[in-house]
């Protein structure tokens, strides 16, 4: 028999959920047919929709080659720090991303991404024990492209992860403002309201008018700086699709520079000539907060900022400040 303790990172959620984390390669057959059989909730036979709380202890009647072969093993290997701070506190963690860095691992980079990276910022800190840690990994509650550089938010522990991932889900909660140059000269704000559907075929999304199937897809765009032909604008997106900036513009005549997906491939190939830019100008540089409480109470109020990475500053001068 194996007994765990539930601690503040595994409370406030259901059995089978913690189930399927603590034995992660283990088929869900197995899962539920152990909930029937092999797992007691502080002594007693449960439900796979009880809900676990810091305190109960949660057995499981299973042999150890079961165990070993369905526990989740942590890969070894230090992944290269390449991220800097913008903000941190006892639960959360804001970080900035550069330019090339997968914000989660794949098939191409399973050991050096930022997740990776900060988990393992974290273990030196000596706030997160991974052997200690039956199921919560910390991790991000918002994703940036590769080639989109700026503000990543961590959530350090569980309830931070889960209060955090809530007020993502809100509308106004959390205001995720972007910085960007467009191919056009745009004087006044655009309010876009859309729907959007995903070509996994060529990894782009097609935006479709309000009246068509969809999901919906709104995005607010502001000018502050305009030349003969480009503008810099902030971005600010109220939902969060994939691609959903770089998407949203170019539909409206506006393409962000660089954007060899959804982009003017003429400007295109100016702005690789004159500044090496091959791929989307796009920086997320704000995070501003509402009202918060309870563990997040210290954000209550606070914008989050990061500084623009040097190759935009660059090409935002030579556009902006020299002609």
């Amino acid at each position: 028999m194996i007994s765990i303790e539930i601690g503040q990172n595994e409370q406030n959620q259901r059995l089978d959920k913690f189930l399927r984390k603590y034995l992660e390669n283990a088929p869900l057959s197995y899962i539920y047919k152990a909930i029937r059989k092999d797992v007691k909730v502080n002594g007693k036979r449960s439900r796979e929709d009880r809900i676990l709380q810091e305190g109960d202890t949660v057995s499981l009647y299973i042999a150890d080659t079961d165990l070993e072969a369905f526990r989740r093993k942590r890969s070894v290997g230090k992944a290269k720090k390449q991220f800097r701070i913008a903000y941190e506190d006892e639960n959360v963690l804001a970080v900035e991303k550069p330019f090339g860095v997968l914000t989660h691992g794949d098939k191409t980079e399973k050991k050096n991404h930022l997740t990776n990276q900060v988990i393992d910022y974290l273990i030196e800190k000596g706030e997160f024990n991974p052997r200690l840690s039956r199921t919560f990994t910390p991790a991000p509650v918002n994703r940036l492209d590769r080639n989109t550089t700026g503000l990543v938010l961590f959530g350090k522990n569980n309830p931070a992860l889960q209060a955090l991932n809530e007020m993502i889900r809100e509308k106004d909660e959390i205001s995720k403002l972007y910085l960007t140059i467009v191919s056009g000269r745009l004087r006044e704000e655009l309010h876009l309201q859309d729907k959007m559907i995903k070509d996994k075929e060529q990894n782009k999304i097609v935006v479709l008018s309000q009246t068509e199937q969809g999901k919906s897809m709104e995005t607010v765009v502001r000018p502050l700086r305009c030349s003969q032909r480009y503008t810099l604008v902030e971005v600010q997106i109220i939902t969060g699709r994939t691609h959903q900036i770089r998407a949203h513009l170019a539909k409206a005549g506006y393409p962000v520079i660089g954007d060899v997906k959804y982009g003017d491939p003429r400007v295109n190939r100016f702005v690789q000539k004159r500044y090496g830019l091959h791929t989307q100008l796009l920086h997320a540089y704000k995070l501003v907060f509402g009202q918060c409480s309870g563990i997040l109470a210290d954000l209550s109020g606070k914008t989050i900022t990061a500084d623009l990475p040097e190759d935009f500053n660059r090409i935002k001068s030579d556009i902006f400040e020299q002609h």
